[in-house]
C-alpha cells in the first residue's frame, strides 16, 4: 500500500502506519466500488508459541461491528437449545432438523436464510446423516 513500506520490518513505527491507512482511505475515495471494502490485519509474534505460552488472554471489543446483521443458527442438544432461546438466537433440535428429511429444496431454504450455524459436538456427527450434503454444499457446514 505505502511506497515506503517498501522492506520487511520487524517494526512499524506509528507515522508509517497512519500513512498506509490513509493512502488506503484515499484510494477507496478515489474509485468507489459497490461492495464493502475491508482491510485484514495479521499480527505475527517471534519467539512465541500460543499453545505453550499463555502470556496474552483477553478480548477486544472492535468500535465498529464488522458484520452486524450476522444470522447464526445454533443447531444443538437440549441444553444449547435452551441457552440459544435465553440469548434471543434461533436455534434448532434433532427433531426439528429431522423434520426436514432430507428434502433438498428444505435444506438449501435453511441455508440460504443464515449466515452460519453452530453445532453441538454430539449432534454435529448427525448433521450429514439428517441433512444430507445441502449445508455442505452451501458452504455452511456448522462448526463446534
Amino acid at each position: 500500500c505505502c511506497s515506503r513500506l517498501v522492506k520487511m520490518s520487524s517494526k512499524v513505527t506509528r507515522d508509517i502506519l497512519y500513512d498506509c491507512i490513509k493512502a488506503i482511505l484515499d484510494g477507496s475515495k478515489e474509485k468507489k466500488r459497490k461492495f464493502m471494502e475491508s482491510v485484514e490485519l495479521q499480527i505475527a509474534l517471534k519467539n512465541y508459541d500460543p499453545q505453550k505460552d499463555k502470556r496474552f488472554s483477553g478480548t477486544v471489543k472492535l468500535k465498529n461491528i464488522p458484520r452486524p446483521k450476522l444470522k447464526i443458527c445454533v443447531l444443538g442438544d437440549e441444553s444449547h437449545c435452551d441457552e440459544a432461546k435465553a440469548n434471543n438466537l434461533p436455534y434448532m433440535d434433532a427433531e426439528a432438523l429431522k423434520k426436514l428429511n432430507k428434502d433438498k429444496k428444505l435444506v438449501k431454504k435453511l441455508a440460504k436464510k443464515y449466515d452460519g450455524f453452530v453445532a453441538s459436538d454430539t449432534l454435529i456427527k448427525q448433521i450429514p446423516r439428517l441433512l444430507g450434503p445441502g449445508l455442505n454444499k452451501a458452504g455452511k457446514f456448522p462448526t463446534m
